[in-house]
């Protein structure tokens, strides 16, 4: 089979002491696999459906080779038979390959040569791996160079970080972001979903948080999402996301498929990037909640020999649980980003915290105010959780006119520089704890009047938290009602007996 025309380095290569005297090596190719791929697909254009999904134009080593397979797959698309004969008329006027083969010929040749298409995803693979491997190579000279001469705006870390989105979207190539597919597809794919949820208890199609109510309103925790937890300070909203962030850590199972990958079942893998408090802190605020030990008594060593074994007996069962966390304070959002990225790669994600927004930073640029800044994260969030196919929470603080009120329960306008959060939000929800409230406005022991009425209201608010749903893009808005045992920050399910009724509008 004749070959194309050899590119400069072939020609350098081939000149005497050629070897010898470059100091660079050629960029991995192969041009046989090329040939024969493109050969099985102009004798049957049933190859071309078995590596169209992975193999583009660029992933061609030789030019020439990346023009035919453009020309012959948009024939395919167009529904007409690509052959020799029908390609001939789009290469006719090509530059010959040498004196006596012109480009209409040698398609002649890579389909006379041509034998099965039974090798056909083979060679279209290994065409693609090299592809991937001269992208490597590209990225490597890039970081070295971009080392080498710097400028001023282009800081160490922003290099680091470039290079470490740039081999991530390498990584996922193939994997992630397959182009369109036929109807008949995405309805097997709607399918699968029901069928999961189906099987899944409580029938949802999303992450369960492990609070039915929450669930039933939200279908779950949904891939892709955005989700805005908010609430004033005391409200509770680090002790809800640890909640969530156990629960689903807690439920994660997976099985072995028969191509050797897991499948995850049920449950997630949680990443929780905790920019406030110690990954210590947050560790023992778990485990307060889940051995109902105050974490006050854990932190003082007021503790009894009972509940010691018991605080050992839950940590060795919490430590198997796969929920990772993040204690660097003061990151950027394309810090965070390449964190996650990583941590997907290397132990997987299904689930992503973020506590709390506002202690991100953007880019750092000088004379960016923080509304320009805020809508940087927020946008910058969102594209990750579609980028990783996974919810992600990110608590955020409310501005004090909420305090102002007579009903103290957050709005939408709340939200501290609002704008960005709640349009790049899918799901904005708040923690509220009327209890927190009723508990401040107590009398004087004096009054006994004021005192009874006191006291029957906080009976009626003791032990109770609500999420409200302010917006929902793909469901309905209202109010859910949670237990809360305040000496364990924990939220619950409500019994069905206590719950408060809807409020109207819900």
């Amino acid at each position: 089979m004749a070959q194309t025309a050899l590119t400069t380095t072939d020609r350098l290569r081939a000149a005497p002491g050629g070897n010898d005297a470059l100091p660079f090596r050629q960029a991995p190719h192969n041009i046989e696999a090329e040939q024969a791929l493109l050969g099985a697909i102009l004798v049957n254009n049933e190859a071309h459906d078995r590596v169209s999904s992975f193999l583009e134009v660029q992933h061609f080593f030789d030019p020439l080779h990346g023009e035919i397979f453009d020309v012959l797959s948009k024939l395919i698309h167009a529904g007409k038979q690509a052959t020799p004969v029908t390609l001939k008329t789009f290469f006719d006027n090509a530059e010959p390959i040498d004196t006596d083969l012109t480009v209409p010929q040698y398609l002649g040749r890579l389909a006379a040569s041509a034998t099965t298409i039974i090798n056909a995803t083979e060679y279209g693979r290994t065409v693609y791996d090299l592809a991937v491997r001269r992208n490597l190579i590209t990225i490597g000279e890039d970081l070295v160079n971009g080392a080498y001469d710097s400028p001023v705006d282009f800081p160490p870390q922003e290099q680091i970080q470039e290079a470490e989105s740039r081999l991530y979207d390498l990584a996922e190539q193939g994997k992630y972001g397959q182009g369109f597919m036929d109807f008949g597809n995405a309805l097997t794919h709607a399918i699968d979903m029901a069928s999961s949820a189906f099987q899944r208890a409580g029938g949802l199609s999303g992450l369960s948080s492990g609070l039915v109510d929450l669930d039933n309103k939200m279908g779950g925790l949904q891939q892709s999402d955005l989700i805005i937890l908010a609430g004033r300070p005391s409200m509770g909203k680090t002790a809800l996301a640890t909640n969530i962030a156990y629960n689903v850590a807690k439920n994660f199972k997976s099985e072995l498929q028969s191509d050797g990958t897991d499948k995850v079942t049920d449950g997630a893998i949680v990443g929780f990037f905790s920019l406030e408090m110690s990954a210590e802190q947050l560790a023992t605020r778990i485990l307060s909640e889940q051995a109902e030990i105050s974490s006050e008594k854990i932190r003082r060593g007021m503790i009894n020999e009972d509940e010691f074994r018991k605080l050992v007996a839950v940590s060795q069962e919490m430590s198997r649980i796969p929920l990772y966390i993040d204690q660097t304070g003061g990151i950027t959002v394309a810090q965070l980003a390449a964190r996650a990225r990583k941590l997907k790669r290397q132990k997987g994600l299904g689930l992503l915290i973020v506590d709390y927004l506002q202690l991100l930073s953007g880019t750092g640029r000088s004379g960016e105010n923080r509304v320009q800044e805020i809508t940087q994260i927020t946008t910058g969030l969102k594209a990750l959780a579609k980028e990783l196919a996974v919810p992600i929470i990110a608590l955020s603080q409310l501005s004090r006119q909420v305090e102002q009120r007579e009903d103290k329960r957050p709005q939408l306008s709340d939200l501290r520089e609002s704008g960005s959060i709640e349009q790049d939000a899918d799901v904005v929800m708040f923690v509220f704890r009327e209890e927190y409230y009723v508990e401040r406005k107590k009398p004087s022991d004096t009054n006994i009047e004021e005192m009874l009425k006191w006291q029957q209201e906080m009976m009626a608010v003791h032990g109770k938290g609500e999420v409200i749903i302010g917006k929902q893009r793909h469901g309905p808005t209202g109010t859910v009602q949670l237990a809360f045992e305040a000496q364990f920050t924990r939220f619950g399910n409500l019994a069905r007996e206590f719950q408060l009724p809807e409020r109207m509008g819900d």
